[in-house]
């Protein structure tokens, strides 16, 4: 559509800004059509009377929005048209579970689709049995994310997993048997506690502190219950959004390193803050299976984890172990997975998600005023503690039917009775007004007066 001349509106925008508009314009009421190539910038620049910089901002904010792709010596055309999102796929997401704040930015949509469509162009090839531990390509783009966190292991070591539960069943299925024990917080990951109970595996919860599991805990449960592993998900830990700091972890790593136990490091948060303490995989390399979940920093639906296992042998004996449960992790999620690493939005999702949640956090704060809760700035979720007389219960009722992920202590708590606690999921679908409205509602759910008869 080499003719093509925009119709520009007035308003007093910029006439690159008034360009793209035209163009969505065009596009939106058939005008212009999938493939069709604009006019070259210097030739449109001409016809309209302005600058060529003006019409290649114009272009390059066209691009932005995923109106169109440019290629050099070839010039620009129009994507096609995104097919219109099923309504049945837009249900809220499942609120028991911690989700991450969704996208809503266009043009970070935009580059998300643009690497579905690179992906789909080996559509067959994906359809087809593949590596239980991801192609070559799938490791090295998973080594390349790993790098992020400070850790370089060697290629031997490395897997693309089909999730972290999938990879926590598979290394129990290989490190213990029915009737062992594994240790892991007092408060800890529900999925655990699941997948444990599946293998018939008993879990101890350790005494923790303001800075997490304490190594006297740690040592005197190695000596009286001798067991197979150590489960820690130590930064951001779901669900009291404490990271273990640096000292801690030292402390702990030396108990593991002169015992010799196993740790299974869950890091499913590790990339969402902008610095993290070095993961255990770092401290205790020999010991650790380090899992890199994808599910919070790039999507749930992906079911990808990167898995780092603590010897070349132990990686042989998990890629059998995926074989066996999970066949392997689905290549078209992998090659998606490694498109958004390679040119670069896996570290833009990364980016928003690290400001969202910190925006959605103070949000909470201020709408909480008043209430004791556990926070980080880079969590998805807080730990609430419910004020005296106030059960968590009545709470759970109140709240029903709320768009807001409400989950009492009773899922997370391993040893003692649970405490009057609900975590708070602040991610999903929902949206900062809607968000604001739910948790002040929320704060006046929790008011003792409400449940006085």
């Amino acid at each position: 559509m080499m003719d093509w001349i925009p119709q520009l509106q007035g308003g007093g925008k910029p006439r690159y800004l008034a360009i793209a508009d035209a163009i969505a314009q065009d596009i939106q009421q058939g005008r212009l059509g999938s493939g069709d190539r604009l006019p070259p910038q210097r030739r449109l620049a001409a016809s309209l009377g302005i600058d060529f910089t003006t019409v290649s901002r114009a272009y390059a904010e066209a691009q932005a929005r995923g109106l169109v792709d440019s290629h050099v010596g070839r010039g620009t055309f129009v994507r096609p048209r995104t097919p219109a999102a099923d309504p049945e796929r837009r249900r809220a997401g499942d609120l028991s579970m911690n989700m991450p704040p969704e996208p809503t930015d266009p043009a970070l949509i935009a580059r998300m689709q643009a690497g579905l469509g690179t992906v789909s162009a080996n559509l067959i090839d994906l359809l087809r049995y593949q590596s239980p531990v991801g192609a070559e390509r799938d490791r090295l783009a998973a080594a390349r994310w790993l790098s992020l966190r400070g850790m370089a292991p060697s290629m031997e070591r490395i897997a693309v997993t089909p999730g972290a539960h999938a990879t926590m069943a598979a290394i129990l299925s290989i490190i213990a048997t029915p009737g062992d024990r594994i240790l892991c917080e007092r408060v800890t990951y529900p999925g655990i506690r699941n997948i444990a109970a599946r293998f018939g595996v008993t879990l101890v919860g350790l005494g923790m502190d303001a800075q997490g599991v304490t190594p006297e805990a740690l040592r005197t449960a190695i000596a009286v219950h001798k067991p197979r592993a150590l489960y820690l998900n130590p930064t951001l830990q779901n669900p009291t959004t404490l990271t273990i700091p640096v000292e801690r972890r030292l402390a702990l790593a030396e108990v593991l390193n002169a015992t010799g136990l196993t740790l299974i490091e869950d890091d499913a948060y590790g990339f969402i803050p902008a610095t993290s303490p070095a993961p255990f995989a770092s401290l205790a390399p020999d010991l650790t299976w380090h899992i890199g979940g994808l599910a919070k920093c790039l999507g749930a639906g992906l079911r990808l984890a990167f898995t780092i296992a603590p010897s070349p042998r132990c990686a042989i004996r998990l890629s059998q172990a995926i074989r066996a449960l999970s066949v392997m992790p689905s290549p078209l999620a992998c090659a998606l997975a490694t498109q958004w690493i390679e040119d670069g939005t896996a570290d833009s999702i990364r980016r928003f998600l690290r400001a969202e949640s910190a925006a959605r956090q103070a949000i909470a704060r201020e709408a909480l005023e008043g209430l004791a809760f556990e926070a980080s700035e880079n969590a998805f979720n807080l730990w609430l503690t419910l004020p005296e007389g106030v059960g968590r219960a009545d709470v759970m009722v109140k709240m029903a039917g709320r768009s807001l992920g409400l989950i009492p202590s009773d899922a997370f708590t391993v040893e003692g009775p649970p405490q009057e606690r609900l975590r708070v999921c602040l991610g999903g679908r929902i949206s900062r007004e809607d968000l604001r409205e739910n948790v002040l509602f929320l704060h006046q759910a929790l008011s003792p007066s409400e449940f006085m008869g």
